[in-house]
């Protein structure tokens, strides 16, 4: 059975293992630890719980396997999918023993609805353009391509369209 709801806060390590995983990195990645420490990333697990972060877990069979997530950055420390201080930017990751059965999809609609529920105009997110499925069902969900930062492509998700 598959299931989602909040992250519990004992399950932050979970978070920052799908936080790694969701770095999309082909060859000679880091390890965890080194880097989401680095100075371009830290900003996204600094001070996890603070207002405005959000993280939903899927569960198969009461065991997580991908997590989504959402945090607000502001002009003075932007991060690669940075709109504006309003639009949180998300991140996502299922473990890749999990892919291919429909959890990026669910995870998704349902950050969408906990944002509409939090009140927020739009989420946005960064993607390498190269990882075409992950494109694919961000386009699927109604991203839209609004700019680039890096090799990366911001993508922006209006809530008047949902």
């Amino acid at each position: 059975m598959i299931r989602t709801r909040p992250l519990a806060p004992e399950e932050y390590d979970f978070l920052m293992d799908m936080h790694y995983e969701s770095i999309h990195i082909v060859e000679g990645k880091p390890s965890k630890e080194e880097l989401l420490s680095s100075p371009h990333l830290i900003k996204y697990s600094e001070n996890w719980g603070r207002p405005g972060d959000r993280a939903l877990i899927a569960l198969v069979d009461d065991i997580p396997a991908g997590a989504v997530w959402y945090r607000l950055f502001d002009e003075n420390n932007k991060g690669y999918g940075f709109v504006d201080a309003n639009t949180p930017e998300l991140g996502i990751a299922i473990l890749a023993s999990h892919r291919q059965q429909g959890l990026g999809m669910r995870l998704m609609e349902a950050i969408i609805q906990q944002a509409i529920c939090d009140g927020y105009p739009a989420l946005s997110l960064s993607v390498d353009p190269h990882n075409q499925a992950a494109v694919r069902l961000y386009e699927r969900l109604g991203f839209a391509y609004c700019g680039i930062s890096g090799t990366s492509w911001t993508m922006k998700l209006d809530m008047d369209n949902h």
